[in-house]
């Protein structure tokens, strides 16, 4: 038996065992199982390990994108670049990390991405916009965080004027802001800012149309969810679990 799952906490919102049950299914792989380990402390993972020695693969989702780092015994290029890491390979209980989430955002992005979107706003500052940052530093896309407070690296909201907003055309959400079941929840935009010109991305699927969508949406703006992302970085976990096997 292959033994797959996901780590994170909560994993209320998790989409890869639905994503991978029936792709195993679909391709009649009788002898791949995918499981969710909530796991509210990372410490904990060494539990995990040894208690399923059948797992070959495992997928990082928040909040351990960064603090799973310590407990890896190798790690690609991307997460060395990007310190985030969301996919590990497990080997005789050794695990190398790997970061997927660049390559199923960046082939997300650029689907819609157009001539305008030379400047963005990163919503956040955690694992997944470390992803992010790596992406639009590869396309040439000049970026400025933001969140609750201001510092030396990133914007507060209430730092983002009428000229930050028409500046940057691409604003991308790595918060958990608007995740189900907090539906009602959005980053404090001025809203009011945004225009056909904007494009809005947020790395949350569920629910497809988040509420910081929805008010780009009524703005005009082009808006995009997370799930061809992950759909995107699930296949490419896929494909890194197998080359092992």
């Amino acid at each position: 038996m292959f033994l797959y799952g996901l780590i994170g906490y909560p994993l209320t919102h998790s989409f890869s065992k639905n994503y991978f049950t029936e792709k195993f299914k679909k391709e009649g792989l009788e002898n791949c199982r995918y499981e969710n380990f909530p796991l509210a402390d990372i410490n904990d993972l060494p539990k995990i390990i040894n208690d399923n020695p059948d797992l070959h693969g495992i997928n990082v989702t928040i909040p351990h994108k960064e603090s799973v780092l310590p407990f890896l015994h190798e790690v690609n290029d991307l997460v060395k670049q990007t310190r985030a890491c969301n996919c590990l390979e497990i080997t005789n209980k050794k695990l190398v990390g790997y970061n997927t989430d660049v390559i199923g955002f960046e082939k997300a992005l650029v689907n819609k991405l157009k001539q305008p979107h030379k400047n963005a706003l990163i919503l956040g500052t955690g694992g997944a916009a470390k992803a992010v940052e790596f992406v639009l530093r590869k396309l040439g896309i000049g970026y400025r965080y933001v969140s609750r407070y201001p510092s030396v690296k990133n914007l507060s909201y209430e730092q983002l004027t009428p000229h930050v907003i028409e500046k940057n055309t691409l604003i991308i959400n790595t918060t958990p802001l608007g995740m189900y079941p907090k539906v009602t929840e959005a980053p404090p935009l001025p809203y009011d800012l945004i225009t056909p010109e904007h494009f809005l991305f947020d790395l949350i699927y569920n629910p497809p149309k988040t509420l910081f969508l929805k008010k780009g949406e009524e703005s005009g703006a082009t808006i995009e969810n997370g799930y061809n992302m992950l759909v995107y970085q699930a296949e490419e976990s896929w494909t890194i679990w197998n080359e092992q096997n």
